[in-house]
């Protein structure tokens, strides 16, 4: 195993974006990674998922390289989101298996896996609607703390620090993702927009080694994509890596590095976005429309 290196942090990549580095270097990941930036992070290897007669997945095979965008899309059946399950514990592969820093995920259980370093976000927003924004986030950082139960209820001093941490990082987060003002909100009445940022902070919450993103432009306008684009970018300038389904072609041409395109449950292309703009397959099997459209 490699020497455990400290998350990179593309600070001129922020400055161009208009971040606040002193933001962006509080809410950056702490946490030891034992590949090399660029190395595969996530394996995914010979992946099948069948329920019944039904085969969703067949023989899925790619990797995830560390500080990259990756998309992940497809027709809608065509697995994407049975491939994000099966990542990250919702579902047993038939067969197959992922790998996170050469690790087998197999059979852990999905808090298990988050704290392994995989979070993600669901395509219909999963959010603690009688709390507040703060106080989802919060339950985020849980995953990562040490007070024992015992602990807490005797509020003891761990357990008052990590606390007090919480708040503060999680303020942080909320801010990253350009909430914050709305920290003391319930989040079932937070604007829809918001309600998407919010699932990103918490997954973030984590430090998760590969943050999973399922489909989080749904319902956006035009100028909502742009802004989550920006955000996706920074979130990847700040140490993260990341793992993208998208229906909307030009967010994804976009803001990806790489593309893994499924049909019908196989792969049916892995390459840079100008490469999958142009793969005749690609757009036969998942866009229907002449090449022109994806400009």
């Amino acid at each position: 195993m490699s020497e455990a290196i400290e998350p990179v942090i593309d600070v001129e990549g922020l400055r161009e974006e208009g971040v606040d580095l002193a933001l962006a270097e509080q809410v950056a990941p702490d946490r030891d990674i034992s590949v090399k930036v660029g190395d595969a992070l996530v394996e995914v290897k010979n992946l099948t998922m069948k329920f019944g007669g039904l085969t969703a997945l067949d023989d899925v095979t790619f990797d995830i390289k560390r500080g990259e965008i990756l998309g992940l899309i497809g027709p809608n059946g065509a697995g994407k989101t049975t491939c994000f399950n099966a990542m990250t514990g919702v579902y047993k592969p038939s067969s197959g298996k992922v790998l996170l820093e050469g690790q087998s995920l197999g059979g852990l259980a999905q808090h298990k896996i988050t704290r392994r370093g995989l979070a993600r976000t669901f395509q219909n927003i999963r959010l603690f609607g009688e709390m507040t924004a703060l106080e989802n986030v919060v339950v985020g950082l849980d995953a990562r703390h040490r007070t024992s139960v015992g602990g807490a209820l005797l509020r003891l001093p761990t357990h008052v620090r990590e606390e007090k941490s919480s708040i503060e990082r999680g303020m942080a987060l909320l801010e990253f993702v350009g909430i914050a003002d709305h920290a003391h909100f319930l989040s079932r009445h937070l604007p829809y927009g918001h309600q998407r940022r919010l699932e990103i902070a918490r997954a973030l919450a984590t430090d998760p080694k590969l943050l999973c993103l399922d489909e989080p432009a749904a319902g956006f306008n035009p100028a909502e994509k742009e802004e989550l684009m920006t955000l996706i970018r920074t979130i990847r300038d700040d140490g993260y890596t990341v793992l993208l389904i998208e229906h909307d072609m030009k967010l994804v041409m976009g803001v990806t590095d790489r593309i893994v395109v499924l049909e019908f449950g196989k792969k049916i292309a892995d390459d840079v976005p100008k490469v999958i703009r142009e793969d005749p397959k690609v757009v036969a099997a998942y866009l229907g429309e002449p090449e022109d459209d994806l400009a």
